[in-house]
């Protein structure tokens, strides 16, 4: 019942996605069986309403679908092949033929299909059009050639190709134009952050279009740059126009330096004229270089049409004219460059007032200036926050590096990520994690200590290289045989606590100037957070195994055993499985101590140790119980099982030989077993079991092992 349910439920959705293309399937038939037999208007009118009606509905459903939604190929199929049936009637109508004058039609529906539909459903409704007109020909009309259908087929395909040609020609232009002047428009917003000193001045070009990179971005500080120049530009226009209307100006303008310090260029301008430069002007031209060199007001008037002003294309349209510099802390920033028509000289109150006027433009572009270092600092601060966050619920090496490279990705972008760890007493690094395409190989690596980048950041406690410029020819990341993928930018940052080196964190990136000043310092601060956290997470592991390992010996100690015992119990009787335990003495343990010193006797303890975790299973659990008694869990593993185990450890130590001051030491141990279920439910009786079965191979000579058994129970 559930399989009729399933195919009947497929079979509606089937019937329904296709009921379009079966409606221009039936209207086609309808259309090929009037052209044979001619039906009458009474027919006609009727089938006339439905196809009206079916066009109207899939018109509506494919409005109703986002153009990346799915199933909008199946719709554009629908509406295609229904208009197609209709140009088809009307020209079977119309010409009697399909081959008469009004079939150019069919080409103007092929190219409407090809530039609008997506591809492979242009090409369904051609082939449906030439489907369709070849049951026209054949069996309507009764022709047998089939020329003028293959004529037609080859030209409706070239028409849907010259569309898509030419339609995808005209976007392919006009996204270029507007990448152009999107482009146009960044790069005119970043010089003016840059003179306006809302951005550092760069050192190279490839540095500006890194920082232009940065101000256009989707990023916090790229939009708040963006802001602060439009804020500035809407101050100074503002001031600019009320200069403007109040003296009578003719022109009011605000150059600004270049950040070459050569250059003039207008920041804002209020006018009546349209023949303006654009500029830029350089600093020593006419009345723009006497201001430069006196640094104080020039006014002229009485000018004649002669007088050259640079930012006039002709002659002079003015009489008067002022220019007052703009200096902050004694330098020139910019010029104030206002005219009259009227040959009316500036007065020394209209002086005043258009230095006033300069006091308040330098103002606003101060206040914007320390705005835009508030907000950057607030943003990047927010980033070390989460960083930071992440960083302290990271209590391990691995969670350390992980939460690291996912702070360092919000901060920078990069294509490449690595940390390093160093082992200062063996003088060797190690790649702890990496982050990248294809570059898993390199996890685990270790190496020495050389002349690399990794190992000259842990030896000077410094980032390198210099501003993450890589010279792939030059430098090495890692080792010659050790290499990172291809790439310009590369910065090695070290992680350091107290001065005290504990590895690298290593970034890469495709694109050249990654790593420059608007970042780096943020990376060397979040360097220091993850310097912090894995010394923490170290800790963190040490103490752990300070509260579950025996200090002399490393195994587990007796805490910690008695935990996994409780857990290993509960698996063994929840899968009906066996679990043994080894109790292991060492024999005249005492008087090894007492004659030759606890020093030796803590080497026999470690030599014990080093056979047990070299004989057990990976699965087995080796714990000091306490003195010179050791405990070994054994899963899945029966009495046999166990007394051959306890035989190889016997068998084992009593080969072994440790040094003594006059020569070499053998010693020996008893061991007791008991297994589960048999020797106990629970683990002190099952622990007391095992304790008796070892008392019985002390009192029975020592050296050997001695299995639990019930009758051993009984007679203790």
């Amino acid at each position: 019942m559930d399989s009729l349910v399933r195919i009947a439920l497929a079979t509606r959705i089937a019937l329904r996605n296709s009921l379009g293309l079966l409606a221009a399937l039936a209207f086609a038939c309808v259309l090929v069986a009037d052209a044979t037999t001619g039906f009458g208007p009474h027919w006609r009118y009727p089938i006339a309403v439905l196809y009206t009606v079916a066009v109207a509905a899939v018109v509506r459903s494919r409005l109703r679908c986002h153009a990346d939604a799915p199933g909008v190929a199946r719709k554009d199929v629908e509406l295609g092949t229904l208009l197609v049936v209709g140009a088809l009637a009307a020209v079977v109508n119309l010409d009697g033929a399909v081959d008469g004058p009004t079939y150019p039609l069919m080409y103007v529906m092929f190219v409407v299909a090809a530039v609008l539909a997506h591809p492979v459903a242009a090409a369904v409704i051609i082939g449906f059009s030439v489907g369709v007109e070849a049951a026209l020909r054949f069996v309507a009309f009764g022709e047998s050639s089939v020329w003028h259908l293959a004529t037609h087929g080859a030209f409706g395909a070239l028409f849907a190709i010259v569309g898509v040609l030419v339609i995808r020609t005209e976007i392919a232009r006009i996204r270029s134009h507007s990448r152009g002047r999107v482009k146009a428009e960044i790069e005119r917003m970043h010089v003016a952050a840059r003179s306006y000193r809302l951005l550092g001045a760069p050192t190279r070009p490839a540095e500006v279009a890194t920082e232009g990179a940065l101000s256009s971005g989707d990023d916090d500080v790229g939009r708040l740059v963006r802001s602060s120049v439009e804020e500035i530009h809407q101050a100074v226009l503002f001031a600019l126009d009320l200069l403007r209307r109040s003296l009578g100006l003719h022109t009011a303008m605000l150059l600004w330096l270049t950040d070459t310090g050569t250059h003039l260029r207008i920041s804002e301008l209020a006018t009546d004229g349209e023949d303006l430069n654009e500029g830029p002007f350089t600093l020593g031209d006419g009345i723009l270089g006497a201001v430069a060199a006196e640094r104080s007001i020039v006014a002229l008037s009485g000018l004649k049409p002669s007088y050259k002003l640079p930012y006039y294309s002709r002659g002079c349209p003015v009489k008067a004219v002022a220019a007052i510099p703009v200096l902050e802390s004694d330098n020139l920033r910019g010029v104030l460059v206002v005219d009259r028509r009227e040959d009316t000289p500036f007065t020394d109150v209209e002086q005043d007032l258009l230095v006033s006027a300069t006091r308040y433009m330098l103002r606003a572009i101060q206040n914007e200036r320390v705005f835009v270092q508030i907000e950057r600092a607030k943003v990047e601060q927010g980033k070390l926050y989460r960083a930071a966050r992440a960083l302290a619920a990271a209590l391990s090496e691995r969670d350390v590096v992980e939460a690291s490279v996912r702070s360092a990705r919000e901060i920078a972008s990069f294509d490449f990520a690595a940390v390093t760890l160093y082992d200062e007493a063996r003088q060797t690094h190690e790649i702890r994690a990496v982050s990248g395409e294809s570059v898993e190989d390199l996890v685990g690596a270790r190496f020495r200590h050389n002349a690399g980048l990794v190992s000259m950041v842990v030896q000077n406690r410094h980032p390198l290289p210099y501003k993450g410029q890589f010279d792939r020819n030059r430098q090495v990341v890692f080792t010659s045989r050790i290499l990172p993928p291809p790439m310009p930018s590369i910065l090695v940052l070290p992680l350091l606590v107290h001065e005290r080196p504990l590895g690298t964190l290593v970034l890469g990136a495709r694109r050249a100037n990654a790593f420059g000043d608007a970042v780096r310092p943020t990376l060397e601060v979040l360097a220091s957070h993850v310097a912090v956290s894995l010394a923490n997470a170290r800790m963190v592991k040490r103490l752990e195994e300070l509260a579950t390992s025996d200090g002399l010996t490393g195994l587990y100690n007796k805490r910690a055993l008695l935990d996994m015992a409780d857990t290993k119990l509960a698996a063994a009787h929840r899968f009906s499985r066996k679990l043994s335990v080894l109790v292991l003495d060492l024999d005249h343990f005492k008087k090894v101590n007492d004659t030759y010193g606890h020093d030796t006797g803590d080497v026999v303890l470690k030599g014990l140790a080093a056979i047990l975790r070299k004989t057990k299973r990976a699965t087995d659990v080796v714990a000091r119980f306490g003195g010179e008694e050791f405990v070994v869990l054994c899963e899945e593993t029966d009495r046999e099982g166990a007394v051959l185990l306890a035989e190889r450890i016997r068998e084992e130590l009593q080969r072994t030989t440790f040094p003594i001051p006059d020569g070499t030491l053998s010693v020996t141990c008893s061991i007791g077993v008991a297994t589960y279920p048999e020797a106990g439910q629970d683990w002190d009786s099952l622990f007391k079991a095992a304790d008796e079965a070892l008392y019985v191979s002390k009192r029975s000579g020592r050296n050997r092992t001695t299995p639990w058994a019930p009758r051993r129970k009984t007679a203790a």
